[in-house]
Parts: structure tokens; C-alpha cells; sequence
């Protein structure tokens, strides 16, 4: 992509009305504008991150043996009378009616929707287990929507629910998508803590939160500083291997860390002092186990081995996507803009052109333009007419991990600047070698 044909409508001043570090870039970066409190489009940039996050959460879950629906964004309410959830829910939840009259709602969640599909199909444990999954915009009536896409009214979001005959098949079912979510966040450049959390209206026992740790978190939490040393790294998973994935559920949820509807003093007070850590958190995921709440509700049964009719044991697996773009900021920015993980970046690589117009210049920027494309990568090149200096700060505005720049001083010496964006270390390399470079950063 060039810059010149390209709709980036940055801006050079803080907007005033935002108040954390992640809306605040994603304003000044022209990543998205608002349309009504609570609810953004996303502009071309934002939406590319958008996706690139939401390709990695469909690649996980699909290494994970769930299968990709989708499932509309508008409700019937009669689903809901069933659970027992619509008048129960609160305020959260925007209610319509359509021209004839008819209660519906605009999704927040869609357990009751879910359980209609499957009760409606599956009649028989032999066709289970089953996990199903979608990535769709839910809609939440939040009372004082802030800080950007991190509390919006409207939001893309990753449910997932899994059906099971048996409660100990639904904990597999819990620990796989608790890997699962590990390895997700980790491709992200992130790491996100499972850390013991509250059910909520969405109910039952068992439910961790996945948190990320920064200053403007709106959760207080409280764990074990060791949580922090543990990494997933390039594990080799089999999803289908009970034993393993209790054993890493186990090695990422002994060590305390819960948030402060569920936290503890006394079981805090067992850690050592040296490792207790009070922080904030932005939560981005959370896995729920609430058994038959469901099914035995809406009557989603099957017939079990033994000739019997039984309620299903379920969950729910919630990635919040749009909400990850801004976690990501809050995680990985510096005065000068946002500083993106190769995994998520829009664009794998800038290229600066000093001197636009001269002919050595513009040759050698398309050059390392069409070798990267054909390399499998999308850079970003900016061939407007605009002084080094405004070039240079758009870039580190928009945060891409690595800029080449090129200018006829350089290329007198046979020489461009690669410039990480992480570290903000240059060095000067010949095209073929700064290509080369880059290109193994992605491989």
C-alpha cells in the first residue's frame, strides 16, 4: 500500500476526550472515529488490525477441534423467558420490538441461542462431543461507555460453547480452550494471566478471566508475581490428550491470582511477601463452566449409552477482539505512538522515502517495495510529497515494527536505515541484506 492513496487521517493533537493511552492513539492514528458514545467504525487501519487479531483467534480454535457458525446479531426474547435470563439480565441488554410486535434483543451473548441450535439437532452422545464457536459484533447498553474500544457499547467478540455428556468431558472441554487462550495471546505479543474470577450473570462455579497488566486496567487484581516468569512458548499440544491439558491448566492456575470479586486475603497472605503484587488489569477472555444451568432450562438433552435422557454439560469461551486491539496499545506504546507486535501489526514493514522525486530515491523505494510484496509481506510505503520529519512521525504514530528509510546520502554508500520500532536501534545495510532482515522477522 502507498501512503499517497491510502486513508489515513491522523492527527497531530490529543483528542480531549480521550483519557487512556490506547483510545487516545487509536484516534490520533485515524484507526477509528466514533459514531454515538460506546460505538466506533473502523477505519482502515483499525479494521486491518481488527482482522489480523481475529485470524489468529480462528486459527487457534480451529488447532483446538472447535468448529467456526455464525449466529445473528438480533435475538428473540422467548429464548431468553426460557433460561430465565431476560429479566434477570439488567439494563445491559437493549431490548426491541420488531413491526409486529414481537420482543427481540440485540445480542450480549448467546448461550440461549446456541442451546436452541443444539437441542434442536443432537440427540445422542455419540455425536458428542461438541464445541462451536463464532467471532460477531454483541451489544451491551453499558451506563458510562469509555476509554474507546476498551468499554464500548458495541463490540466484536469470540463466544464459544462447548456441549459434553459428562462434567468431567466439559472440564476438558474448560482446560483445552484455558490452552487454547495461552497460546492465542501469546502469538499476540501478549501475556494474559488466567486469574480465578466471578461468573457473573452469565453463572456457574468454575470461570477464569484472562487479564493483561496495565496502569489503566479497570480491574483490581492480585496474584503471585511468579505467574509472571510463565511462558507457553512453542509447545507441541494434543487437544485431544486429557492429561495434558490438565497438566498446563494446572501449571497456569496453581499460583494465586484472582481479581477483586474473588480475591482472598488469607490465601493471599500464604505467598511470599516478596511476590505479592497488587495491580490493574484489562480483562480480554474468559472461560466459564456452568454444567446443566442451560440444557436443563431449555431442555437440551441426549440419550445417554445406557438408554437415558440427560441434560448436557456446557460452557461458554469469551475473546474479546475488538477489545484486544486496544489491550495491545495499552501494553506496547511509547510517547511517541504505539509500538505493534509482528503478529498483529497492519503492515509488516514501513518505507520512508527522504527525497521523493529524485530519481535514484524513488527507484530504490520501489524496488524494496515490489521485493517485500513478493515476498509474501504488505508494507506500507510513504511516497508523499511531505518533509522527513512529519514522515517520521507518522510512523511511529502508527507503530509498525520495522521502517526502512531511504535517501540519497544512503544510497551514495550502497546504503538504507532499518529502524526497529521496539528498541528504536538503526543500522544502515545494503537493500538486499535490509530485505532479507525483515523478511525473517515474519518467518
Amino acid at each position: 500500500m502507498r501512503l499517497s492513496r491510502y486513508f489515513l487521517p491522523v492527527l497531530k493533537e490529543n483528542p480531549a476526550e480521550a483519557q487512556i493511552v490506547s483510545h487516545r492513539l487509536m484516534l490520533r492514528a485515524g484507526m477509528i472515529k466514533q459514531s454515538a458514545a460506546g460505538i466506533y467504525s473502523w477505519l482502515p487501519l483499525g479494521l486491518k488490525v481488527l482482522k489480523n487479531i481475529e485470524t489468529i483467534v480462528h486459527e487457534e480454535q480451529v488447532k483446538a477441534g472447535h468448529l467456526a457458525m455464525l449466529m445473528p446479531t438480533i435475538q428473540s426474547a422467548d429464548l431468553w423467558r426460557e433460561s430465565g435470563r431476560y429479566d434477570d439480565y439488567g439494563e445491559e441488554m437493549l431490548r426491541i420490538k420488531d413491526r409486529h410486535g414481537r420482543d427481540m434483543l440485540f445480542t450480549p451473548t448467546a448461550e440461549e441461542l446456541i442451546t436452541d441450535i443444539f437441542r434442536g439437532h443432537v440427540t445422542s452422545y455419540k455425536d458428542m462431543p461438541l464445541t462451536m464457536y463464532q467471532i460477531q459484533w454483541k451489544f451491551r447498553d453499558e451506563r458510562r461507555p469509555r476509554f474507546g474500544v476498551m468499554r464500548g457499547r458495541e463490540f466484536y467478540m469470540k463466544d464459544g460453547y462447548n456441549f459434553d455428556l459428562t462434567k468431567e468431558d466439559a472440564m476438558h472441554a474448560y482446560n483445552r480452550h484455558l490452552v487454547s487462550y495461552l497460546r492465542t495471546y501469546e502469538r499476540m505479543g501478549l501475556q494474559a494471566i488466567p486469574m480465578r474470577a466471578d461468573s457473573g450473570p452469565i453463572g456457574g462455579d468454575d470461570t477464569h478471566e484472562f487479564l493483561v497488566l496495565a496502569e489503566t486496567g479497570e480491574s483490581e487484581v492480585f496474584y503471585d508475581s511468579a505467574v509472571t516468569d510463565l511462558t507457553f512458548g512453542d509447545r507441541d499440544i494434543n487437544y485431544d490428550d486429557k492429561a495434558q491439558c490438565q497438566s498446563i491448566m494446572e501449571e497456569f492456575t496453581t499460583k494465586y491470582a484472582r481479581t477483586d470479586e474473588t480475591h482472598d486475603e488469607a490465601l493471599f497472605a500464604e505467598v511470599p511477601q516478596e511476590r505479592r503484587k497488587v495491580a490493574r488489569g484489562i480483562e480480554v477472555g474468559q472461560i466459564f463452566y456452568f454444567g446443566t444451568k442451560y440444557s436443563e432450562a431449555m431442555g437440551a438433552t441426549v440419550q445417554d449409552g445406557d438408554g437415558k435422557q440427560v441434560p448436557v454439560h456446557m460452557g461458554s469461551h469469551g475473546i474479546g477482539v475488538s477489545r484486544l486491539v486496544g489491550a495491545i496499545i495499552e501494553a506496547s506504546h511509547d510517547d511517541k505512538g504505539i509500538i505493534w507486535p509482528e503478529g498483529v501489526t497492519p503492515f509488516h514493514c514501513g518505507i520512508v522515502n527522504l527525497k521523493q522525486g529524485d530519481a535514484e530515491a524513488d527507484a530504490a523505494c520501489e524496488d524494496l517495495y515490489h521485493q517485500l510484496t513478493k515476498a509474501g509481506l504488505e508494507p506500507l510505503y510513504d511516497d508523499r510529497n511531505e518533509r522527513a520529519g512529519g514522515k517520521f512521525a507518522t510512523m511511529d504514530l502508527i507503530g509498525l515494527p520495522w521502517r526502512l528509510t531511504v535517501g540519497p546520502r544512503g544510497l551514495k554508500n550502497g546504503v538504507v536505515e532499518l529502524t526497529c520500532r521496539k528498541t528504536g536501534e538503526s543500522e544502515e545495510l545494503t537493500p538486499q541484506a535490509a530485505i532479507a532482515k525483515v523478511i525473517a522477522q515474519y518467518n
